[in-house]
């Protein structure tokens, strides 16, 4: 059984990009635009990490990860930001995100935090567009 990713973002090119990144890892991976669908999402399918933007219209990264930590505490939380959103960053932590990427993040790097989180542990020699 491949783990579930959810990308939360209200930008279309970044959903569309992680999207691929992580199918390309073997995810299977679900896509919101806002916050009332990411927590469809996840009563629906229980995904195993969830990739949040803190700015959504709506509905707030805050307030999605509340919903989602409320719903199951289980579920990994990585949080990406714009810059400065320092407080936030503080929140999120304390309310149970595990990290965060500033945009525009690294995408390998984040590819590899989620790899750690979900694989166990750092998979060190794994090919690129294998």
């Amino acid at each position: 059984m491949s783990k579930k990713v959810l990308i939360v973002d209200d930008q279309n090119g970044i959903r569309i990009l992680l999207m691929e990144v992580f199918s390309n890892e073997g995810y299977q991976t679900f896509q919101a635009s806002n916050g009332k669908l990411a927590l469809e999402i996840v009563k629906a399918h229980t995904p195993d990490l969830v990739l949040l933007d803190m700015k959504i219209p709506g509905m707030d990264g805050l307030d999605i990860l509340k919903h989602i930590k409320s719903m199951n505490p289980e579920i990994k939380v990585i949080m990406m930001t714009a810059y400065g959103e320092l407080d936030m960053i503080k929140e999120a932590t304390e309310l149970g995100a595990l990290m965060h990427f500033t945009k525009p993040f690294d995408i390998d790097e984040l590819r590899m935090a989620v790899n750690a989180q979900l694989r166990g542990g750092i998979t060190s020699g794994m090919a690129m567009g294998s």
